[in-house]
């Protein structure tokens, strides 16, 4: 098959083109490279089955030349992260809502199976743990900027089932659950990466709030095998599915296990929401799935625990570090 991946250069998106290239398919990617980044996918590009197209989903003519020549599309591309969505919210509000548009109004003009990829925020301040996909949202006041994101990708799933309802366009909706892995940067609020090079470093430890609100981590890589399962299955057109681990742990903890793990002498050190994001920010104690839809159709369950899940982000961060300090010392050495 001919595939595109809208935002294909971000973290997910690049694992997802790396996994449909390997099961022999052609990726098209497009990315404009806002959160995504090139080198995610610089071993990709001179392949022959793989094709980069720095662009934006908003450029209507470049997506309809690369949507009318493609079998699928999995639509990623977004605008993600807490520190990203707070500070931010109106590139957040236009790139969600209107690039979904354009993705969906242009996969209707070919008749183009569409995979949204959503996220668990649009369950919002809900206690009604696990979220199940027909749950009610509970969001908060439009004056708090952290909504900003929930709604847009809202709206982007009303979008979708719309065209599914009015003009039997085939879409799949996704939501992920705090998915991590190797690429994910903390450069937006991403905890785990975060946490890991502070450890690295000997840094305090950022814990915002308490700690003791409850998160659930999987690796990509099974977050990336369910998305591509559910493509191929017919019956989940239409429908909405949780993808994500449903073993919890608490922000106080998952710091300590960092800690532990890498070896770190880094001290916790607590952080207010107010200083952390914004005043009066508000945060979910408890973001847990109900994954036995997607369980019952397509057999999903987790793989990756979260001590291997670490360690993995461990050996990646530990790489990263390297490779910035070689680079310094060759700057340092071409500008003696």
């Amino acid at each position: 098959m001919h595939i595109l991946v809208t935002g294909g250069a971000g973290f997910i998106g690049s694992h997802l083109c790396e996994k449909l290239i390997d099961e022999n398919h052609r990726v098209i990617s497009i990315d404009n490279l806002s959160t995504g980044n090139y080198r995610n996918i610089e071993h990709l590009v001179n392949r022959k089955d793989f094709t980069f197209v720095f662009d934006t989903i908003e450029n209507e003519a470049v997506l309809d030349r690369i949507i009318s020549d493609v079998d699928l599309i999995f639509h990623l591309a977004a605008a993600v992260g807490v520190d990203l969505i707070v500070k931010d919210p109106v590139n957040v509000i236009r790139s969600n809502v209107l690039g979904t548009e354009i993705v969906l109004k242009t996969a209707n003009r070919y008749r183009k199976k569409t995979i949204i990829a959503s996220t668990s925020e649009v369950y919002g301040k809900s206690e009604n743990v696990p979220f199940r996909e027909d749950d009610d949202s509970i969001l908060g006041p439009t004056t708090k900027n952290r909504w900003s994101y929930a709604c847009s990708k809202l709206i982007d799933e009303f979008s979708a089932l719309a065209y599914y309802h009015k003009y039997h366009l085939p879409v799949v909706i996704t939501r992920f659950f705090n998915t991590v892995g190797p690429r994910q940067t903390g450069r937006y609020g991403m905890v785990i990466p975060r946490m890991i090079t502070q450890a690295l470093q000997n840094k305090p430890l950022t814990v915002f709030g308490t700690g003791k609100q409850k998160r659930c981590f999987c690796h990509v890589s099974d977050i990336i095998g369910a998305l591509i399962k559910l493509s191929n299955m017919e019956t989940a057109v239409g429908n909405i599915y949780n993808i994500g681990s449903t073993d919890e742990i608490t922000i106080e903890n998952l710091a300590k296990k960092i800690k532990l793990l890498t070896k770190s002498n880094s001290e916790l050190k607590y952080i207010s929401y107010d200083e952390a994001y914004e005043a009066g920010f508000e945060d979910i104690m408890r973001r847990v799935p109900s994954i036995d839809r997607i369980h019952r159709l397509i057999g999903f369950e987790p793989k990756i625990c979260l001590d291997d899940i670490i360690k993995n982000m461990i050996t990646y961060e530990k790489t990263k570090l390297t490779h910035k300090s070689e680079q310094s010392k060759i700057s340092y050495k071409t500008d003696m």
